[in-house]
């Protein structure tokens, strides 16, 4: 059967082919090669084929009868095969055809499915074409109705804003309203040429259409009603600050709370005042301005009056350094402490009312730090306040207005206190708390407008603060004994109110730990003055101060000599000198001050000092020291000449018997000599500690010269000591004595 098929395959080739026939019949035998290709290599995979191949024992044509056997058995049976199974394949053809006839009625049927949705798809596009033209419209009309809604609601002017604005109560609801009338009112007058501008128009304003607002039918009708609710909102807003402002001057409560929620809530009128009726707005404002100042200038005014009362005057015109003794006053005394008076300077403002019910009395730098620090914070407020509600009038104009009449009674109040003050302390306190002040300004961003009165403040300072420095130095150079009193060894007042108030000063200008020499006072405002006619100095206040510290400093030296030249013997003369020394150096270090004040007085007290030891040794062992001096001048003047001609013979040098005397009374004195010289010296110095510190020394001088008292002795008996020499005290028995009543200190 393959045979035949395939002779009948090969009978129906044409035997003119074609291009593309011969293409095929090429790409045929490709394939066949390839196939045949294949076919041998499965062969030689046989390897029994392989080697009989390989050994040339395969006999090809045997093989191949033995294949084509086979094959004929193997077609036989297919054929058997396909016999067997002949019926089943009859009835899957049957099948096949009712599938065939089925398919090509289902064909039919798609072929109308597809006839009929080709005319829906039309119907379907121009559906769609009709949708998108519905949604233009809807959207068009939708934009159209949200510019209407817009236009509509930034023009008409609904009836609770006119009532709201026309009978309701000035608040934030009016307020609200107010800015509602603004924006309804800018939005009417845009016209086309703020419509092309972006610089001058909100976008938002423009409508679809266009066409500007001022240029509509209901625009043209609106501008007339908002001008009236406008005019109206300008009446209402004046009519309401002038009420506030008129609680300003008679104020009920704080006046930063009116200001707060009276005042700034609404400052938003302000601006609309501005804008709407410029007039109004600098009526508001001076009426303001006005109000303000007034009620500034009396409450300042009540303030320092009150204070007033409570001021304790604690110097006058008489309380000086050298007071006259009838004169005497404690009061002076009180008020010298630096530090106390800085401490006090620090404490809070002054509740005048709390004050006078507990009978309360402050110094009056109490009193101008209270006023002024007042001042300061009403100042820093209102400053605040003008720039943020005035706007553009919130600068100097403004706040000179309100402030003016009350910096001139603040300086007119503190020139007639200044016209009887005589506490230099008190003045030096204000000037500096005048340059905290200052600082104090300057941090708040006030100075520009404060620094002017300040200025002028401390300019009224420095010219009192010389003139009280100067009485106080007058005081010194006038004084003696007859006016101030004295006859006394023991400290003088005049000393102890000197230290003091020096070192009050140093304190103040926080030289205490310093070199006070240096030429400006530390801590404050010191201007170029002359500030007295009679005084020919001429530089800054700090150096006036400290040339007038010096000047006292020599004064009251002087002046210390002078009342002890009061006193008949040299011994009382230094016992004076040391106690008021003493007594000045004390307070120095007490206060903790340093600088060459104290130097001076130190200085001074080591060289009375030194007086006073050999004049109260004098007063019990005279006779031993005038021998010790004159002995060892007299032995310096020869020992030249003497020692080329050997030892000097004791007669030569000395009188023996005048040195037995003395060797024997200084045997049987010296314990009593020391005991008069520690009575001598309790007695003298109301200082223990200094009059124990004196007493050694004078114990120290006593045993010194007794050594050279036995120096002496030894030198002119060298090699054979007199027999008086077995009553010499020893020098280490001294010595215990002294430690004895150092000891007993």
């Amino acid at each position: 059967m393959t045979s035949t098929t395939t002779r009948s395959t090969g009978n129906n080739i044409p035997k003119r082919t074609s291009l593309p026939l011969l293409k095929t019949a090429k790409e045929s035998g490709e394939q066949a090669a390839e196939t045949l290709s294949a076919d041998l290599a499965v062969f030689l995979s046989d390897p029994s084929l392989r080697s009989a191949l390989a050994d040339g024992s395969l006999d090809l044509a045997s093989y191949s009868s033995t294949i084509n056997s086979e094959l004929a058995t193997l077609e036989r049976e297919c054929i058997a095969l396909h016999r067997q199974a002949a019926p089943d394949i009859r009835i899957l053809r049957e099948e096949m055809d009712v599938c065939d006839s089925i398919l090509a009625g289902l064909q039919e049927m798609l072929l109308g499915f597809q006839a009929d949705l080709s005319g829906l798809s039309g119907d379907i596009r121009q559906l769609q074409d009709q949708s998108r033209s519905l949604a233009v419209q809807v959207d068009n009309r939708r934009d159209a109705e949200e510019g209407l809604r817009l236009f509509l609601e930034r023009i008409v002017v609904p009836p609770n804003l006119a009532e709201c604005i026309c009978r309701g109560e000035v608040d934030e609801l009016f307020l609200e309203c107010v800015k509602d009338l603004e924006e309804k009112n800018a939005y009417v007058q845009l016209t086309e040429e703020a419509i092309d501008d972006p610089a001058s128009s909100d976008p938002g304003f423009v409508l679809s259409s266009g066409i500007p607002p001022s240029q509509t039918a209901a625009g043209k009708e609106m501008i007339e009603h908002l001008s009236k609710l406008r005019l109206k909102a300008v009446e209402r807003t004046r009519s309401y600050f002038l009420n506030v402002m008129k609680q300003l001057r008679r104020p009920k409560t704080h006046i930063r709370m009116i200001q707060t929620h009276a005042l700034l809530k609404y400052e938003y009128l302000v601006d609309f005042l501005l804008v709407s009726s410029p007039t109004i707005h600098i009526e508001i404002r001076d009426v303001y301005v006005e109000s303000m100042s007034k009620t500034l200038h009396t409450l300042f005014r009540t303030y320092h009056k009150q204070l007033l009362t409570l001021d304790m005057r604690l110097a006058t015109r008489v309380d000086l350094i050298a007071v006259e003794e009838g004169a005497l006053r404690d009061a002076f005394s009180t008020k010298s402490g630096g530090d106390e008076n800085a401490a006090a300077a620090s404490l809070p403002p002054i509740n005048a009312h709390l004050a006078s019910m507990n009978s309360e009395k402050y110094s009056y730098e109490m009193i101008f730090r209270s006023i002024i620090s007042h001042l300061i914070d009403a100042a820093t407020n209102e400053y605040i306040f003008a720039r943020q509600f005035f706007k553009e009038y919130g600068q100097n104009d403004c706040w000179e207005a309100i402030f003016g009449k009350t910096l001139s009674l603040v300086l007119e109040q503190l020139e007639n206190y200044l016209f009887n003050c005589h506490d230099a302390i008190a003045i030096l306190l204000m000037i500096k708390l005048t340059h905290s002040f200052k600082r104090t300004v300057k941090a708040r961003r006030i100075d520009k407008v404060m620094d002017p009165f300040l200025d002028r403040v401390a300019n009224l300072f420095w010219p009192r603060l010389k003139m009280v420095m100067d009485a106080h130095l007058r005081s010194i150079r006038g004084a003696n004994a007859k006016k101030v009193g004295g006859g006394d060894i023991h400290p003088h007042l005049v000393s102890r109110r000197y230290a003091e108030f020096t070192c009050s000063i140093l304190l103040i200008l926080n030289r205490g730990r310093k070199n006070v020499g240096e030429s400006n006072a530390e801590g404050l405002a010191t201007p170029s003055v002359n500030q007295n006619d009679n005084s020919s100095y001429r530089g800054s206040a700090g150096d006036m101060l400290m040339n007038d510290l010096d000047v006292m400093l020599e004064e009251m030296v002087l002046l210390l000599k002078r009342l002890a030249d009061v006193h008949a013997t040299n011994i009382k003369r230094n016992v004076f000198m040391i106690n008021n020394l003493d007594q000045i150096i004390t307070i120095f270090k007490e206060r903790r001050v340093s600088g060459k004040e104290l130097n001076r007085f130190s200085e001074l007290l080591v060289q009375q000092r030194e007086l006073f030891v050999e004049e109260e040794l004098l007063q019990t062992f005279s006779k031993m020291i005038a021998f010790v001096q004159q002995t060892e001048a007299h032995m310096s003047r020869i020992s030249a000449p003497r020692s080329a001609r050997g030892v000097a013979a004791p007669a030569d040098v000395v009188n023996p018997d005048v040195v037995e005397s003395l060797v024997r009374e200084f045997a049987s004195n010296w314990k009593a000599g020391i005991e008069q010289i520690n009575r001598n010296v309790l007695s003298y110095f109301s200082n223990f500690r200094n009059g124990m510190e004196i007493l050694k020394q004078v114990l120290t001088q006593l045993l010194l010269y007794y050594t050279r008292f036995q120096d002496v002795i030894r030198k002119v008996w060298r090699g054979k000591p007199p027999s008086f020499c077995k009553d010499l005290v020893s020098t280490s028995v001294i010595l215990a004595e002294i430690k004895k009543h150092a000891l007993a200190i």
